[in-house]
């Protein structure tokens, strides 16, 4: 199992996951972030720090975004490594906890 990062980080983007992670799993795109499940060490570490619950198990992952399994895989290959945190987006807490994102991901390289 690797952790997955959901829906709840699309448009939101706070970092506060990165920093304790002792590996480089993240992955940065442009409103978004997602856990490379082969660098991912199944810590969990990085669930209790983000401040919207975007941060999943993988047998913890809603059903209805089972699709990001396979997202944060493919994202992780094409966007950067973030290792520090940053500023969430300006508008974070203006979309935090606002459901159905998914269509706003933005896939372009971070």
């Amino acid at each position: 199992m690797t952790f997955v990062i959901g829906e709840a980080c699309i448009n939101c983007k706070y970092t506060d996951c990165v920093d304790p992670c002792p590996v480089d799993c993240f992955h940065e795109g442009p409103n978004t972030l997602v856990i490379d499940p082969d660098e991912c060490i199944d810590c969990a570490l990085c669930v209790d720090p983000c401040p919207v619950d975007a941060v999943f198990d993988e047998a913890d992952l809603p059903e209805d975004q089972h699709h990001f399994i396979e997202l944060n895989a493919e994202l992780s290959l094409l966007w950067p490594v973030i290792t520090d945190q940053k500023d969430p987006l300006s508008d974070a807490d203006d979309w935090a906890g606002k459901e159905g994102k998914f269509e706003l991901l933005e896939r372009a390289a971070g």
